[in-house]
């Protein structure tokens, strides 16, 4: 019988392998081209594709997930069935941005409150986060495409 914490690595691998396939057939891109893009083996993204991870590092699937521009959360806890992996659909770019002393102090008690909140809780904080991390990036996207958002 597997150890909870290796069962939960699994599931991890599992979901973020899942994430990364969903993403790549969004694209439509050949596996080919998507593992050149990757800079990873064919044969690899083949693995990931049809969710074949067992010998693949959740290291190597997080690197993958960062270059195909995917923002992800992992969630894990005591159990083993709670450990996942959610993404917000969103493409990450990677600019600067500007330093919020709000967004700090805001950060900063996100995480302090997880300590608190049992697995369950600290889920459905996340899909809330995600939920309102999708309407911040729609009204920038709208203002940005308005005249207003144009004319700086």
């Amino acid at each position: 019988m597997p150890r909870a914490d290796d069962a939960t690595i699994q599931a991890l691998r599992s979901d973020l392998a899942l994430q990364i396939a969903r993403r790549l057939r969004r694209d439509g891109q050949t596996q080919v081209a998507a593992a050149k893009a990757l800079g990873i083996p064919q044969p690899t993204l083949s693995k990931i594709m049809r969710l074949r991870v067992d010998e693949l590092s959740l290291e190597l699937l997080l690197r993958v997930a960062v270059r195909a521009g995917l923002a992800v959360v992992l969630q894990t806890g005591k159990d083993p069935t709670e450990a996942g992996v959610y993404s917000c659909g969103l493409e990450v770019t990677h600019r600067k941005r500007n330093r919020s002393a709000l967004a700090d102090r805001a950060r900063e008690m996100l995480i302090q409150g997880a300590r608190f909140r049992s697995a369950e809780r600290q889920l459905e904080a996340h899909l809330e986060h995600n939920k309102l991390v999708n309407e911040l990036h729609r009204a920038a996207s709208a203002h940005r495409k308005s005249p207003a958002g144009t004319a700086r």
